[in-house]
């Protein structure tokens, strides 16, 4: 135990901007946007080594403390600003495509079938339809595309 006092002892406020950082480098690296908050509070320790000279232990919960006030203040103020979009279908195309309707390319038989949505082709399941039928898009479960007969489509 010795060995890591003396090490930690050695070591300055000098090292909180180095733990600050790398905590920003990873925070680039990997997503999330956690780490940003981490190094929020490694720069607070950082610049308060500046003004009080604090033993390692004190910086070392200092920095806890901070990391966990940082985080949590993040999640609410996250939490009360839903993101706003111009395109808010944007990564949910099957949910964009719910209530139109499209020609039937592959008859539906067994349940299962396919159709043709602008330059995709999506699995489709329903009632056994053959092909060229008008169908209008229900739902979409798991990447296919529950379908029923569009109106005024004859059987």
């Amino acid at each position: 135990m010795g060995d890591l006092d003396a090490i930690m002892s050695g070591l300055g406020g000098w090292t909180w901007w180095v733990v600050a950082a790398v905590l920003l480098v990873l925070e680039l690296i990997v997503p999330g946007v956690y780490f940003l908050w981490l190094a929020v509070a490694a720069l607070a320790v950082a610049l308060s080594t500046l003004v009080v000279d604090w033993s390692w232990q004190w910086q070392l919960v200092s920095f806890a403390a901070l990391s966990m006030i940082s985080i949590i203040l993040a999640r609410i103020l996250v939490a009360n600003r839903p993101i706003e979009s111009d395109r808010p279908m944007l990564n949910r195309r099957g949910e964009a495509i719910v209530g139109r309707e499209y020609v039937l390319d592959e008859a539906i038989v067994n349940g299962r079938g396919r159709v043709k949505v602008a330059d995709s082709v999506w699995r489709v399941s329903g009632d056994d339809l053959p092909a060229g039928t008008r169908i209008r898009v229900a739902a979409v479960e798991d990447g296919v595309l529950a379908v029923v007969r569009a109106e005024g489509e004859r059987p």
